[in-house]
């Protein structure tokens, strides 16, 4: 049995894991790297639970669950899951609610977004993510947490292709199968690269082969198609890494900023003159011809200033994710809403102790000579140094550490926009210490 340390040092980023996976390339199975500590069965149910108050109180959010019955997705049933009151959050429970919900023995439920509805999974994991950016790189499109709780005889999507690299964290409390094939010899298989769906039992013996059991993480590199099989309940979360392609940045973001730049500013300017009557008789030729001279000067210009751009946009996206501790900052984080919303300004004064909620991070920006500040994938409005927030004061808060609130109101001030971004914990002055200080 491998022993790996928690969370994952250096050595096993630049070492361990590019050795087993052939340079990140072919899936491996990590025993017993993730601890109970840091996720359970137990917090995924706990966080399908938020989900459904959040639907009993009519909450958008961005974190949703699905239910599939064999390989059917039955939205029918989904209304269902949401408002049928549970027996309990126990594991033991929670199947043959499942069962009778569905009218079937075997049933699937997947929630996207998973980081969003538990705090105690965004800081269990995030601590993995958290190493994994340290000792491998960051995801350009951050990651999520995708949970796969059921006794389904095979997951949903068939035999398919993930097109990012991926860990599958298995939590148990029973074991999975799971079956890996090369893109190149799923190909060669089938005849195709689309999903198989229904009997593929004849695929599962050319395929490599996985017991996953709690505890264990799976490395599955982009373009494996896959495919998990098991015979009893079991929960386990996937945490796919986006690294979206550059060009689908550029295409997304920078470019259009770019070009928006070049558009003109109001009528007076030269790039807004009318075009001209266009000559009937000489048809569109004169018009493409003027078209593409205007075209081309703008994209040279538009050239010269995508760097800048991007640098920029580098920049905003990377201290966005670092503060939001790896995950992708999506609309209708109901766990950062409430985080905010339970953070009262009035008891930030002298004597108070702050500490930062895990796994989320302050980090700075630069922008018109000043650092700004943004905690939880959010700007706070205030600037690094300026609001007397200095750098060992943001230092020690990235450490863990908690800081007791001095008798300044600059910092007091930085402290309450720091807390409306659902990023501090804040313990307020016990009636102890005031009266202590009278």
């Amino acid at each position: 049995m491998n022993t790996y340390a928690w969370p994952p040092d250096d050595a096993f980023w630049t070492g361990t894991f590019p050795e087993r996976t052939t340079a990140r390339t072919t899936p491996y199975l990590f025993k017993s790297i993730i601890p109970a500590i840091a996720a359970t069965a137990e917090d995924v149910l706990a966080g399908f639970e938020v989900i459904r108050r959040a639907h009993a109180a009519g909450a958008d959010i961005k974190a949703h669950a699905r239910v599939y019955v064999g390989e059917e997705r039955r939205d029918d049933l989904l209304p269902q899951a949401l408002t049928t009151p549970a027996r309990s959050g126990d594991v033991n429970a929670f199947v043959p609610w499942m069962q009778d919900l569905v009218g079937a023995d075997r049933f699937s439920l997947v929630i996207n977004n998973l980081e969003t509805v538990s705090p105690t999974l965004a800081a269990g994991l995030g601590t993995f993510l958290k190493s994994l950016i340290d000792g491998w790189g960051l995801p350009l499109g951050g990651a999520e947490q995708v949970a796969f709780a059921g006794n389904y005889a095979g997951t949903a999507f068939g035999i398919h292709e993930g097109y990012e690299d991926a860990f599958l964290v298995h939590l148990g409390p029973n074991v999975k199968n799971f079956y890996c094939w090369p893109a190149e010899q799923y190909e060669k298989l089938t005849g195709s690269k689309e999903p198989t769906f229904g009997d593929y039992q004849a695929l599962l013996e050319q395929a490599e082969h996985f017991l996953l059991e709690p505890g264990d993480a799976l490395f599955l590199p982009r373009r494996v198609f896959h495919v998990g099989t098991q015979e009893t309940f079991s929960v386990s979360v996937a945490m796919p890494l986006y690294t979206y392609p550059y060009a689908q940045i550029l295409q997304s973001r920078i470019i259009p900023d770019v070009l928006a730049q070049l558009a003109g500013d109001g009528p007076d300017d030269p790039l807004n003159e009318p075009s001209a009557m266009a000559d009937s008789a000489a048809g569109p030729g004169a018009v493409a011809e003027r078209l593409a001279a205007v075209g081309s000067n703008l994209l040279h210009v538009a050239a010269d200033r995508v760097r800048g751009e991007a640098r920029e946009h580098a920049e905003q996206r990377w201290a966005t994710l670092r503060s939001n501790g790896g995950w992708e900052l999506v609309e209708g984080d109901l766990a950062r809403q409430e985080a905010a919303d339970a953070f009262d300004p009035q008891q930030v004064t002298p004597g108070a102790e702050i500490t930062l909620i895990a796994p989320y991070q302050v980090t700075t920006i630069h922008g018109d000579g000043v650092e700004s500040v943004l905690l939880r994938g959010h700007q706070t409005g205030i600037a690094l140094d300026v609001a007397a927030l200095d750098r060992d004061t943001v230092s020690a808060l990235n450490d863990g550490a908690t800081i007791v609130l001095p008798d300044n109101q600059e910092l007091l001030t930085a402290v309450r926009a720091l807390g409306a971004t659902g990023g501090l914990n804040l313990t307020p002055r016990s009636a102890d210490t005031e009266d202590t200080d009278a």
